[in-house]
C-alpha cells in the first residue's frame, strides 16, 4: 500500500478490497504461469515463481541474519573460529604433506635397498648354474632348470615374512615361450598388478626402475591395496631375459598416515574450540561493558537519569564507564535544570495568563462603555476608541491562546470526542470566515461533500483547527481561490485546505508549527494572529491522534492537510488525500509532459487519491450562509484554470465591488462574526 492512502471500507459497494483484489491478483498470475504464459508484471514466466522461491528460502533466514547484524559478539567469535578452521586446515595439508613424503622417501630407500640385495642373489644363482656341477644336460638338469624361476621367486619372497612379494616375468606374452617361461608369483598376487608401462620401460632398460601401483590379488576376498615396485631385467640360467620385481605394500605407511591425519583433525577441532572459547571470553570482556552502557543508554533515553554503569578496575574499560557516569550525571543536572526552568516558565505564563483576566475584564468593560459613547466624542477621540477595542480583542485572542498552550504543555488538555460529521464543522468554519474571504476576494470552493465524512473527535477543537487553517489560505492566498477538500477511505477522514498564494519555501513545511515563528522576520504583525494558531492546531491533531502536514512551493500555494483516525482508539496508517495536490506544480508538467493528443482532460473535481474513496461525479451544493448570491464560476485572474477544481463545488459568494486591501480590517469583521457565532 502506497504512503498517503489507506484502503477503502471492506464493506464499500462496487470497490473491491486490497486483500481480495491481491489475492486474485496473485492466484491469476500463477494460473498463467503454470499454463506457459507470461506475468503481466514481471514480463517472463519463471520470474514470479524464482521470486516466491527466494522468498520462501529467505524467510527462515531472516532470524539468523538478524542475530549475526546484532550481536557483535556472535560476528567476532564465528570469525575467530571460521579463521583458525582455515589456518589449521592448511596446516593440516602441509603437515600431511610432509609426512607422507618422509614415508615414502623412507620407503623408497628400503624397497631399493630390499630389491638391489634379491637382484644380486638372483644374478649370483643364474651365474652359478651356467658354470660345471652336477645340473649339466642330465635328466636331474633339466629338472632343475624348468623349476629354477619357481625357486629363485619362492627363495626371494621367503626373507619378506609378508613385507613384500617377488614377480619373475618374461618379456614374450604368455604361452608363447614354454612351460619355463611362464610368470612366477609369490602371495597369490596377480600379474596385472604390473602396469604395462612400467614393463615396458624394464625391458627396454637396463637399471632399476620403481613406480607407485595397485597391487591386485588372484584371490577375490582380498581388496586390492597400494604399493610400491621395483623391477628390473635379468637373464636365467638358460640365458634367456626375463623380469624380476618386487611388490611392497604401503599398508602400514597408510595406517601411519591415517594415524597423523587422525591426531591433526583431533588437534585441530581442539585448537578450533579452544581459539573459540578464548575469543568469547575476551571478547565478553569487551562487549559486556558495552551492551550495558547501551542498556543504560535506552533506560536514560526513557527518562531513568540515576541509572549509572558498574566501574571495576582501572582499565580502559573502566575509564570509560567513569566517563559515561560522568556524562550522566551532567546530563541529568542540565535536564533537570531545564526542566526546573520549563516548569517556571509555563506556571509563569499560566499565571500571568489568569492574573491578567481580571484586569482584562476590567478593561474591557471600560472599553465597552467607551465605544458605545465614541458618537459623542470629536473623531479623534472616537478613532481612539475603536482602536482601543480592536487591541483589546487581539490582546483576548492572545491570552486565550497562552492559556491554551499552557494546557498542552502541562498535560491537562483532555479530548471530548465524539461521533460528529465533518461536514458540519467546514460550514461553520466556512460561514465564519465569509466576510474575511469577500473582503480580501477570495471564493472558498469545497470538493467531497456529497457524503458524510463522520468520525470520533472533539468538534470544537476540530473547528478551530480549520478555521485556522481557513483564514490563513484566505490570508495569504492573494485573492485566488481556496479549495476545502474532504475525504474518507478506510479508518480515516481527511481534510484540506488549498490556496494559490505566496506558497512555502523549502523547508519552510515543518517550521510553520513552530511558535511564532514567521516566515520574513522583517514582516510586522498585521493581520491580528498571535503566532500560535497552527502550534495550537498541531497540539489538537496529535489529541486526536493524527496528522497536521503542510505542502507549499514558491508562487505555487500551499496546503495544510488534516487527517483524523474514523475511530479514537484506531491508529492512522495513510492519509485519502495526497499531501502534495494534484495541480502542484510538478504534477501539472508531469501530467503535460504524459498528455497524448485527443485524451480527455481529467476531471478535477474527483477526490486527490490513489484508491476509490469518495468520487464527486456528482457535487451537492454545500448549504453555507451567503449574503449575496454567488458569482458566475469563473476563474479569478492570474489563476491557470487548470489548477483549480472543476464544477460542481460549492463557491462562497463574494462582494462584486472593489477589492479591500486593509488585512485590519479583514480580520476585524472576522472577529466580529466570530464573536458573533460564539454568542458573546
Amino acid at each position: 500500500m502506497p504512503h498517503g492512502s489507506v484502503a477503502p471500507p471492506p464493506g464499500q459497494p462496487g470497490v473491491r478490497t486490497g486483500r481480495t483484489a491481491g489475492s486474485e491478483t496473485w492466484s491469476s498470475r500463477f494460473g498463467r504461469l503454470l499454463q506457459g504464459g507470461r506475468s503481466d508484471r514481471d514480463g517472463e514466466p519463471g520470474r514470479l515463481l524464482l521470486r516466491l522461491l527466494m522468498r520462501w528460502v529467505r524467510r527462515p533466514l531472516l532470524p539468523a541474519v538478524r542475530l549475526w547484524r546484532r550481536n557483535i559478539q556472535l560476528r567476532i567469535v564465528v570469525t575467530t573460529l571460521l579463521m583458525s578452521l582455515g589456518v589449521v586446515v592448511v596446516l593440516g595439508f602441509v603437515v600431511i604433506g610432509q609426512v607422507r613424503n618422509g614415508l615414502l622417501d623412507a620407503k623408497g630407500k628400503a624397497a631399493q635397498s630390499q630389491a638391489a640385495g634379491g637382484f644380486a642373489v638372483a644374478r649370483e644363482r643364474a651365474n652359478a648354474l651356467l658354470g660345471p656341477g652336477p645340473g649339466g644336460a642330465d635328466g636331474d638338469g633339466q629338472a632343475a632348470t624348468s623349476s629354477w624361476r619357481s625357486d629363485l621367486v619362492e627363495q626371494l619372497a621367503s626373507g619378506g615374512q609378508g613385507a613384500f612379494n617377488v614377480v619373475a616375468l618374461s618379456p614374450e606374452p604368455v604361452g608363447e615361450g614354454g612351460p619355463n617361461h611362464g610368470p612366477r608369483t609369490s602371495g597369490g598376487v596377480d600379474v596385472a598388478s604390473i602396469p604395462e608401462k612400467l614393463r615396458t620401460t624394464v625391458g627396454q632398460g637396463t637399471g632399476t626402475y620403481e613406480t607407485y601401483i595397485q597391487i591386485q590379488y588372484k584371490n577375490d576376498e582380498r581388496e586390492p591395496q597400494a604399493g610400491l615396485v621395483v623391477g628390473t631385467r635379468l637373464t636365467d640360467i638358460e640365458n634367456n631375459p626375463y623380469e624380476l620385481y618386487y611388490l611392497f605394500p604401503l599398508a602400514q605407511e597408510q595406517q601411519s598416515l591415517k594415524v597423523v591425519r587422525t591426531t591433526l583433525a583431533t588437534a585441530g577441532l581442539f585448537v578450533v574450540v579452544l581459539l573459540g572459547a578464548i575469543a568469547w571470553l575476551v571478547v565478553r570482556q569487551i562487549v559486556t561493558p558495552v551492551r550495558m552502557a547501551a542498556g543504560i543508554a535506552e533506560r536514560l533515553s526513557a527518562g531513568r537519569l540515576q541509572e549509572r554503569m558498574k566501574v571495576t578496575g582501572e582499565d580502559d574499560i573502566a575509564r570509560l564507564g567513569e566517563a559515561f557516569n560522568k556524562m550522566a550525571q551532567n546530563l541529568q543536572l542540565k535536564i533537570q535544570q531545564l526542566e526546573e526552568l520549563s516548569r517556571m516558565q509555563r506556571r509563569f505564563v499560566s499565571d500571568v495568563s489568569h492574573e491578567l483576566r481580571t484586569p482584562l475584564t476590567t478593561v474591557r468593560m471600560a472599553a465597552d462603555v467607551i465605544h458605545e459613547a465614541r458618537s459623542d466624542f470629536d473623531p479623534v477621540t472616537a478613532r481612539s476608541a475603536e482602536l482601543l477595542g480592536d487591541q483589546l480583542d487581539r490582546f483576548e485572542s492572545l491570552l486565550s491562546d497562552l492559556l491554551e498552550i499552557s494546557r498542552f504543555d502541562a498535560g491537562a488538555a483532555a479530548l471530548e470526542a465524539e461521533a460528529i460529521d465533518l461536514r458540519e464543522v467546514v460550514r461553520r468554519v466556512i460561514g465564519g470566515a465569509e466576510p474575511l474571504a469577500e473582503r480580501k476576494g477570495t471564493r472558498i470552493r469545497v470538493v467531497g461533500d456529497e457524503q458524510p465524512v463522520v468520525a470520533e473527535a472533539d468538534a470544537r477543537r476540530v473547528e478551530r483547527v480549520l478555521r485556522n487553517l481557513v483564514v490563513n489560505a484566505v490570508e495569504h492566498g492573494e485573492g485566488r481561490d481556496v479549495v476545502v477538500r474532504m475525504a474518507v477511505a478506510g479508518g480515516a477522514v481527511a481534510i484540506a485546505v488549498r490556496d494559490y498564494g505566496v506558497g512555502l519555501k523549502p523547508g519552510e513545511a515543518t517550521r510553520v508549527f513552530n511558535r511564532f515563528w514567521r516566515a520574513d522576520p522583517a514582516r510586522a504583525r498585521t493581520t491580528g494572529g498571535t503566532g500560535l494558531g497552527l502550534s495550537i492546531a498541531v497540539e489538537d491533531a496529535r489529541l486526536h491522534g493524527g496528522w497536521l502536514q503542510a505542502w507549499g512551493e514558491p508562487g505555487g500555494g500551499s496546503q495544510f492537510r488534516l487527517t483524523l483516525p474514523r475511530t479514537a482508539d484506531e491508529p492512522l496508517r495513510g492519509s485519502p488525500i495526497p499531501l502534495e495536490p494534484e495541480d502542484s506544480r510538478q504534477n501539472r508538467e508531469r501530467a503535460a509532459t504524459a498528455r497524448t493528443p485527443g485524451a480527455e482532460p481529467k476531471s478535477n473535481g474527483r477526490s486527490l487519491t490513489s484508491l476509490p474513496s469518495q468520487a464527486a461525479s456528482s457535487h451537492s451544493p454545500l448549504s453555507v450562509p451567503s449574503r449575496v448570491p454567488p458569482p458566475p464560476r469563473a476563474a479569478p485572474a492570474g489563476v491557470d484554470p487548470a489548477a483549480l477544481p472543476g464544477s460542481g463545488a460549492r463557491v462562497v459568494a463574494r462582494s462584486t465591488g472593489g477589492r479591500q486591501d486593509d488585512t485590519d480590517t479583514a480580520v476585524e469583521a472576522f472577529a466580529d462574526q466570530e464573536d458573533t457565532t460564539r454568542g458573546r
